[in-house]
C-alpha cells in the first residue's frame, strides 16, 4: 500500500534530510525509516531479540545422545 502524508512538519523534515543526503525523497524516508527501525531493535531486551532463536532450540528439542566428541573428530578426520 502506498504511504501518502500530508503534514508539513514532515515534509519539511524530509526536505532537510534530502538536503542533507543529496538523495531522493524515496530513498531519504527509507533510509530513516531503517534507522529507526534498527534503533528500537538494538533497545529491545535481550529475551526479545533472542526470542526466535530460542524457539527454534526448543522445537530442536534437547541433544541426541551419543558420543558428540568422537562425530566431531570423524567429521574433522581425526582419530
Amino acid at each position: 500500500m502506498p504511504l501518502y502524508i500530508k503534514d508539513p512538519e514532515v515534509d519539511k523534515l524530509a526536505e532537510e534530510l534530502i538536503g542533507l543526503t543529496r538523495t531522493s525523497k524515496v530513498e531519504a524516508v527509507k533510509a530513516a525509516l531503517k534507522h529507526e527501525i534498527a534503533n528500537h531493535r538494538r533497545n529491545l531486551p535481550i529475551r526479545d531479540r533472542l526470542a526466535k532463536s530460542l524457539a527454534m532450540a526448543r522445537e530442536a528439542g534437547p541433544f541426541a545422545p551419543g558420543d558428540h566428541k568422537a562425530e566431531t573428530d570423524e567429521m574433522w578426520g581425526e582419530d
